[in-house]
Parts: structure tokens; sequence; C-alpha cells
């Protein structure tokens, strides 16, 4: 537990259903702790003609939240940045919370 030294993180992350094993991969890497997958719906709806030609958005969703390091945090974000393209919109959306206590 040495790596909580400098505080924990509550992260919550919210990306495109078609990335959730990568990005379980990359939270596991990090060695976040008590991983939770929630599927979702996305609230960007399509036009009408879009929807009739077959040229949905991607509605369907995946929230993953869990706890890591305070120390690693930013390289996370950081990452999600530079490997998944979260920097580009539509891509996906992630943002850690300061965690100061927690009950056992």
């Amino acid at each position: 537990m040495t790596e909580y030294k400098h505080g924990v993180d509550f992260l919550t992350l919210i990306a495109d259903r078609k990335y959730k094993k990568e990005i379980l991969k990359f939270l596991f890497d990090f060695r976040c702790h008590l991983i939770d997958v929630i599927y979702v719906k996305g609230t960007v709806k399509s036009e009408y003609f879009r929807d009739m030609l077959g040229l949905v958005n991607e509605e369907k969703k995946v929230m993953i939240t869990g706890l890591i390091a305070g120390n690693l945090s930013e390289q996370l974000l950081e990452e999600l940045v530079t490997k998944l393209n979260f920097d580009k919109p539509n891509t996906g959306i992630a943002f850690v919370v300061p965690v100061n206590k927690l009950s056992v």
C-alpha cells in the first residue's frame, strides 16, 4: 500500500464500449482498484436522415470508475490522451476527484 502514501483519487471515465477491454487493461497496468464497469447510453442523437442511411452515431458507452493512487492520476490522464486520443471530440472523457478519507 505504499503507492497510496500520496493519497487516493476516484477515477471516472466514459468512452465507447468498443474500447472497454483496452481501457481495462490500461487501468490494471496503473494498478487501479475497485474497478466498476457500467453500460450506459450516450446523449448524442443523430439526425433523421442519418438514421435512415444507417449513419448512426455511437450511443453505446461504458462508464468505468475506480480508485487510483494520487501520484499516478496525472500520468494516467495524460496517457489516455496520447494513447486513446481522449483529446479528440466524442472519444472519451476522464477525470479524478481526490478522496480525503475512506471508511473501513
